[in-house]
Parts: C-alpha cells; structure tokens; sequence
C-alpha cells in the first residue's frame, strides 16, 4: 500500500469518505510496480472545480513519484469525483505496467530458447 498520499483541492471540500475512497483506490496500486520501485512512492492528488455552463465538473490529476525519478501522471475531467477516481486509477494501472516493461530486464527469446534445449 503506498503510504505517502497527498490529497488536495481547489474551489472543491475534500470529504472524508472521498479521501478514504481516493486512498484505497490509489493505495494499491503499488503491488504493480517492480520490486525495487515500491518503497518512497510519493502520490499526489489533486481535484479541481470548473464551473461549466452546463453544470459543475470535476477535473482530477494524479502524479505518481516513483524511485529513480519517474513521474508517473494521469488526469481525468468528469462530473462524479468518486468515478474520476476510478478511471484514474486504470489509466495510472496501464502506465505502471509500460514503466514496469522497460524498467525490468528480460530474457530475449535467444535466451529463452537456449534454457529449453537438451544438452549432451
């Protein structure tokens, strides 16, 4: 679970149940990182009011600092904050699995098919 989640807002009352909600959704994200990246994510979360003329929408963004200076950054408009929440976190979900692809080394498929090979 990431520990260090900022949550803030502008023209907007942060309630408890959003922050509580925000935490959980945004909080386990971690568990698709790699290894070495889980410790010392900071997140922040910050929630904007844009009055439109027809009707009141909420503009969300995430960034996510990851070890080894990587921001990781989402940012969503819609009118529920809690379904912003949502779609961040799976918008966030799919760039944490790109980072993890080119921070993690892998076999080649050479690799791959000299460890299958019988030898004598």
């Amino acid at each position: 679970m990431i520990d260090k989640i900022e949550i803030s807002s502008n023209n907007y009352k942060i309630s408890d149940s959003f922050r509580k909600y925000a935490t959980k959704r945004i909080g386990k994200l971690d568990r698709y990182l790699p290894r070495g990246h889980k410790k010392d994510i900071v997140t922040r979360v910050v929630i904007t009011e844009v009055d439109r003329a027809h009707g009141n929408k909420y503009e969300i963004s995430v960034a996510m600092e990851v070890t080894g200076g990587k921001v990781i950054t989402a940012k969503d408009e819609c009118s529920n904050v809690f379904a912003g929440i949502d779609i961040l976190e799976a918008k966030l979900k799919g760039q944490i699995r790109r980072f993890k692809l080119e921070s993690t080394p892998h076999l080649s498929k050479r690799g791959l098919k000299n460890l299958f090979i019988k030898r004598s």
